[in-house]
């Protein structure tokens, strides 16, 4: 991939700067989907085609997998890199920030006190529940 400047923020930019990428990543981490159709039906009904385009790049940037699921070899399923995972605190930040500017955010509210008062805590049980 081509830079734009070895600006750190502009290099994130151009990993997850689009409007899916981070839901996708959001969908993996918080809410355990794994195949293309569980991505495919989030609430923000994301296109076939974009979803395709996003878990490729998102592969080839390194941060999903993909596997033939060994139950059902027509099915693939997607999941965390550490380079994936290591955005887990970016998104939680991304969820303060809403909770705390937009009152009609659903941040779970748990989630926003444990955040606040044990946030390491938190951030290493949110992984080990996508590692298991």
């Amino acid at each position: 991939m081509t830079r734009r400047s070895n600006c750190p923020i502009s290099n994130v930019l151009d990993i997850v700067g689009d409007k899916w990428s981070l839901l996708i990543l959001r969908d993996l981490m918080f809410f355990g989907k794994r195949s293309y159709s569980e991505l495919q039906h989030s609430e923000e009904k994301v296109a076939t085609n974009i979803l395709s385009n996003r878990l490729e790049r998102l592969e080839k940037d390194g941060l999903i997998t993909k596997r033939t699921d060994e139950n059902d070899k027509r099915k693939k399923l997607y999941a965390l890199t550490q380079a994936g995972k290591d955005m887990l605190p970016i998104l939680l930040e991304m969820i303060m920030w809403s909770s705390k500017y937009d009152p009609n955010t659903n941040a779970p509210k748990q989630l926003i006190e444990r955040a606040k008062h044990d946030r390491e805590t938190l951030i290493n049980d949110l992984l080990a529940r996508i590692e298991s």
